[in-house]
């Protein structure tokens, strides 16, 4: 079976890569490439939608997919787990509407990253993360340091908040989930984010670097081979790989 795909953001670096990856699979044609300029139903007809646009229109495009009943593939940034709230409710009162999978990042070396902070997290007091991206990155905190720090805060519930002090200065980074986040936008950089933990006189960091765009191409295959048989709302790329995570959310 031919999966037809339509990607919106194709002009973007991800766009671009899903492009490629469509192009070079033998289970995968591309239905349409929509741009900002782009009127969205060129997405009908399509068996699954890829979104990789810009936060601002994101929404707009989730929304039209799944109200269209096309499954649809969200790695744009920005999605918080309150916005997600706001497209769970939208599919579970259309009972037509297409399946939405939020992946904030498509790599798997990321996701293991987010899964072992989570992990950890209950045996640490002090949890800070660090994310650093290239300096073209529109959005701060990243969707995957979002999403970790819901994690985290998920899985440290019967423990309580962890130890952040003098959240109340800008210094000390955006509190997510308790958690304190601090983002770098520079050049010379990809993505990286570090987990840093402490406890009584010993410190735990999680990194994960990603180097090449290469790395999101197992995770951007993965899900969209997925969502044609995908029900209601999967946040994460762990549930596909099989993850036991909590169901948080983010976006990359």
């Amino acid at each position: 079976m031919t999966i037809r795909v339509a990607v919106a953001g194709a002009t973007g670096k991800m766009g671009r890569l899903a492009l490629d990856l469509i192009e070079a699979s033998d289970d995968l044609e591309l239905h349409a490439a929509l741009s900002s300029k782009s009127e969205l139903d060129e997405m009908l007809g399509a068996d699954v939608a890829l979104d990789v646009s810009h936060p601002a229109a994101s929404a707009g495009i989730v929304e039209f997919s799944a109200g269209a009943g096309i499954p649809i593939v969200v790695g744009t940034s920005g999605w918080s787990s309150e916005r997600i709230a706001d497209i769970e409710r939208f599919v579970r009162d259309h009972e037509e509407a297409g399946a939405v999978l939020f992946i904030p990042n498509f790599s798997i070396g990321s996701v293991l990253g987010t899964a072992f902070a989570a992990l950890a997290a209950p045996w640490f007091d002090s949890i800070e993360i660090v994310e650093a991206h290239h300096a073209g990155k529109v959005d701060s905190p990243s969707g995957t340091a979002v999403r970790t720090a819901e994690l985290v805060g998920e899985a440290r519930a019967g423990k309580g908040p962890v130890a952040a002090p003098h959240a109340d200065q800008r210094a000390r980074g955006q509190l997510v989930s308790g958690i304190p986040v601090h983002s770098l936008r520079m050049s010379g950089l990809l993505a990286e984010q570090r987990v840093v933990l402490g406890g009584d006189g010993e410190t735990l960091t999680i990194a994960h670097s990603t180097l090449s765009p290469s790395s999101y191409e197992a995770g951007i295959l993965l899900a969209l081979r997925h969502a044609p048989e995908a029900v209601g709302v999967t946040v994460g790329l762990g549930t596909l790989i099989g993850l036991d995570l909590p169901t948080a959310g983010g976006g990359e």
